[in-house]
């Protein structure tokens, strides 16, 4: 075939090779070939995730479930990318303009960007400029300035007027030779190799740039760090790129991508030089036209989009972390409840719940302002704890927290209450939008909203997990710039770590609502209700086999669920632990050769360990599937989440005025970002630990020294009265180790005292490699972390910069 023959759409099949996907993956990931093909055809069949992950470890070689993952999304990506090549293909196909040497261009392409480079002189858009020349008939005098053509000895001026013709609108030949550098111009910015070229030297060399819009200065004032700020993009983090973005979108931020213009014509000319010296001028010229109206826009938006993209995976995996921690956090446990949804005017909700979270009751006490019907609040609560025998007290985290919970803790100091029962502090975030919810009309038609808030508010403490997969993740004040990112990817995120966490603890069948069985693997929402039917009908599951019954669930979703759901106290007693029913006969034999039934395996280590593996090991039983086996033997049905632990504040810390620098409290972190970590220290509203402030040594990623849900020792380091911030120290709180450079100690040559003093006013603009102000520090109420908090980069704007390590 010659280089000149067109290749047709019905030649495409026979000379595209279908991409073999597993070497693409194993390539990217870093994941040995044979794992890789083996995850992606059990996912091609139809399994999930946690059930690869937990069940197929042998077909795997024990990839977990981050491996699992990765795997899926590189495998999506690649036919993604395939699927894109064809389509741009058969597109250049029915052109007509599909030659052999352009396909091998194509085919040698592996990523995104080189073949949308490859595409874009064929790719069909308005008419540009140079389709305009072309049409007046400028192209062979666009060729001579390309040098594909001889610059006549007569010269350009004269080769331009052969080309002048007003009824092409060509009026002169200055028009002549606008038409044919716009043709050169077009030329040059298609050069997949320059772009290439231009593409690495923004990324290594450009900075992300904003400026307030005029006129905007106080209404921008919430991101008042990017009015005039300047950012290597190499460097620039996530939260930074999605505050300016936001900025921008609410129009009150200008926000481009800077480069150093005298460089870039330079950099097209090496590409392009000047072909004969009497074209010197018009060349200058194309390059500069090239780069400002056509390079320079076009490089700018797909390195903005590139920056997005990475910060959106940033905040997303930032956000899941937050999500797991919440949704894996300490369960009391099956234990009877009180639960308190607080408030002033309208009085403090009080629910009952059984050990199950089943409603018993609810009534509502008027303890505070401005009835402050004490006694008679006490009475009601006295009687529902001694009729219910109540077990624990949950209190929500919301307005009158602080003050109901003293309202309790006053009952145990006069001995009205026993000191055995705990009085434990509930985030109560979502809880408000659950009470809303079509999930809460459901259960709870009859009663309401604030009711259904308070039963909210105790589930949490029985079970966490249980009750937050209940509430849209948006909704429980943890991550940053949700709102922000990519949507559909963040929905994405948000369901895999749900279905994790879900199948990781385990689901009891005959308790779990839809809203949680709709997340174990292989179910759905679909099934998850039909589930429920069944059992409402025909009671408790007696067998996990009893789930085939279900109407349309059939075999394969069974193999995929069964492992992660829980029959207690069921005909089968390996059926409350997380063996999978396909090893039941395994374990069965192993009990018979020991002599004994299979409950008396389960728990007994001396039995146990006399189990010789060895002999049970086959082709599809090897050490991975007997290792788990034995795990689930000794604590069958185990629970992989912390022990339940309650956490108090200082009774005599209740508002912010109370607080003052230098205190020393004890706080449980609500939220991790990128710049640092909010607490709650039971003033109604959290402080901020920032990056710098949580260790002695550098901390790249704070979610590997706090996490939400976690107790930690805090040192009040700044207060802003009128912004009502909070700045909070763990560093202030230890000593340095071995090697860490004490608080406040600075590197040899580093120039003392606050940064205002270091040449530089208070009001100097932000040098240009300075990063902002706003993430070193500072404070927030809860509410603010809530659904799309209005702010710039740090929504809780850092403050006191110069007070960092006192």
């Amino acid at each position: 075939m010659s280089e000149e023959k067109l290749i047709s759409i019905e030649e495409l099949s026979a000379l595209v090779p279908a991409i073999a996907p597993e070497q693409w993956v194993a390539h990217e990931t870093g994941i040995p070939l044979r794992q890789v093909a083996a995850t992606m055809q059990l996912l091609d069949e139809g399994a999930t995730v946690p059930f690869i992950s937990r069940y197929r470890k042998e077909a795997t070689g024990g990839l977990d479930e981050v491996g699992v993952t990765s795997i899926r999304d590189q495998a999506q990506e690649v036919r993604e990318f395939a699927d894109r090549r064809r389509s741009i293909l058969e597109s250049v196909a029915e052109q007509g303009k599909l030659t052999p040497v352009l396909l091998g261009l194509f085919l040698d392409a592996t990523r995104r960007t080189e073949i949308e480079d490859l595409y874009l002189p064929y790719k069909r858009k308005r008419l540009t400029r140079a389709d305009k020349a072309r049409g007046r008939g400028l192209e062979p005098l666009a060729l001579v300035l390309l040098g594909q053509s001889p610059l006549p000895a007569s010269g350009l001026e004269a080769e331009a007027a052969r080309h002048v013709n007003p009824e092409q609108d060509v009026p002169d030949a200055e028009a002549a030779l606008a038409g044919a550098r716009d043709i050169c111009a077009e030329v040059v910015s298609e050069h997949v190799a320059l772009r290439e070229a231009l593409r690495d030297w923004m990324r290594a060399s450009g900075r992300l740039a904003s400026t307030v819009i005029r006129g905007k200065e106080t209404e921008a004032a919430q991101f008042r760090d990017y009015h005039d700020y300047s950012e290597p993009l190499a460097r620039v983090p996530s939260h930074r790129v999605l505050a300016v973005a936001r900025g921008e979108n609410e129009q009150l931020l200008r926000v481009h991508v800077e480069v150093e213009k005298t460089e870039a014509p330079a950099r097209v000319q090496r590409f392009f030089p000047t072909p004969e010296p009497r074209l010197a001028r018009q060349w200058e010229l194309i390059r500069e036209d090239t780069w400002e109206r056509l390079l320079h826009p076009g490089l700018e938006s797909e390195l903005r989009r590139e920056l997005k993209d990475r910060a959106d995976r940033e905040a997303i995996q930032i956000f899941v972390g937050n999500l797991r921690e919440l949704l894996m956090s300490p369960p009391l446990g099956a234990k009877r409840v009180m639960a308190l949804d607080p408030g002033f005017r309208t009085g403090c909700k009080v629910a009952v719940l059984n050990a199950q979270g089943t409603f018993l009751a609810n009534k509502t006490i008027y303890p505070h302002p401005p009835r402050e019907e004490v006694e008679f609040s006490q009475k009601i609560v006295l009687r529902m704890i001694d009729e219910y025998q109540v077990e624990s007290i949950a209190v929500g985290s919301g307005t009158a927290g602080r003050e109901t919970e003293s309202f309790l803790r006053d009952m145990v100091r006069e001995g009205m209450l026993a000191s055995t029962v705990p009085i434990v502090r509930v985030d109560e975030s979502g809880a408000s939008i659950y009470s809303a919810s079509p999930i809460a009309r459901e259960e709870f038609p009859d009663l309401d909203l604030t009711v259904r808030g308070a039963i909210s508010i105790g589930r949490r403490m029985q079970d966490p997990l249980g009750e937050l997969v209940k509430i849209e993740p948006k909704s429980l004040g943890i991550g940053q710039y949700q709102h922000d990112v990519d949507q559909p990817r963040l929905r994405r995120a948000l369901d895999d770590v749900v279905e994790s966490c879900v199948n990781s603890v385990g689901v009891e069948l005959n308790t779990a609502s839809h809203s949680l069985l709709q997340y174990v693997s292989g179910l759905g929402e679909k099934l998850a209700k039909s589930i429920v039917s069944y059992r409402d009908e025909h009671g408790p599951f007696d067998t996990r086999k009893e789930l085939l019954k279900v109407p349309r669930l059939g075999p394969k979703a069974f193999e995929q669920c069964a492992g992660f759901v829980r029959v207690r106290e069921g005909r089968h007693p390996l059926d409350a632990s997380a063996v999978h029913p396909e090893r039941y006969e395994l374990v069965e034999r192993m009990a018979r050769d020991l002599g004994v039934d299979v409950k008396d395996v389960i728990g007994n280590a001396d039995l146990i360990a006399s189990i010789p593996l060895d002999r049970y090991v086959t082709d599809g039983i090897g050490r991975f599937t007997l290792a788990d086996i034995i795990e689930e033997l000794k604590k069958p049905g185990r629970d992989p989440r912390r022990a339940f632990e309650a956490a108090g504040f200082r009774e005599d810390i209740r508002e912010f005025e109370d607080l003052e620098e230098g205190m020393i409290l004890t706080g449980i972190v609500t939220n991790v970002t990128a710049f640092g970590a909010f607490v709650d220290i039971g003033v109604h509203q959290d402080g901020l630990i920032h990056v710098s402030e949580l260790s002695h040594t550098f901390v790249k990623d704070p979610m590997t020294v706090v996490r939400p849900g976690l107790k930690v020792t805090v040192k009040v380091i700044g207060l802003d009265v009128q912004r009502r911030r909070i700045a909070l120290s763990i560093k202030a709180c230890t000593e340095p180790g071995p090697g860490e450079r004490p608080a406040g100690a600075r590197p040899q040559g580093r120039p003392e005292g606050p940064r205002e003093d270091r040449g530089r006013g208070p009001n100097a603009k932000p040098q240009p490699n300075q990063r902002p102000r706003e993430d070193r520090g500072g404070g927030n109420p809860r509410s603010q972390q809530g659904p799309k908090s209005q702010g710039s980069d740090n929504p809780f704007q850092k403050f006191f910069g110069d007070k960092k390590g006192k």
